[in-house]
């Protein structure tokens, strides 16, 4: 990948009318306060919230007993709203103005979310 490709490589948005047609249980933006965002590119030349993911660039596709795993790490890899995370009862609630409950969803030591996806 030349490094003019990196800085602005094609960036396809996969939203059609305020979902994501080609996943299952995807929630619906259309009705919500909460805009649906392009794909973006991270420091590491990935495209995020694609669907795709996977990328010759990421270091995933690059792994070593060299590599840090903090390097996958934070907000850089994930979408604000092509995220499985929005699949959740709870985040779909967000997407129509509900507020949380707090419980048990938010609990401090347990995913409650585990398996659900």
């Amino acid at each position: 990948m030349t490094e003019q490709s990196k800085k602005d490589p094609e960036v396809k948005n996969l939203a059609i009318d305020g979902t994501f047609p080609h996943q299952a249980s995807a929630p619906d933006f259309k009705q919500s306060s909460v805009d649906m965002q392009k794909p973006f590119v991270n420091e590491f030349g990935v495209v995020i919230g694609d669907s795709f993911y996977d990328s010759a660039e990421s270091p995933l596709n690059q792994w070593s007993t060299e590599t840090d795993p903090e390097v996958m790490a934070g907000d850089r890899w994930v979408h604000p709203t092509n995220d499985i995370g929005w699949n959740t009862p709870e985040n779909r609630d967000l997407l129509q103005d509900i507020p949380p409950k707090g419980v048990p969803f938010m609990h401090p030591t347990i995913d409650v979310s585990k398996g659900k996806d």
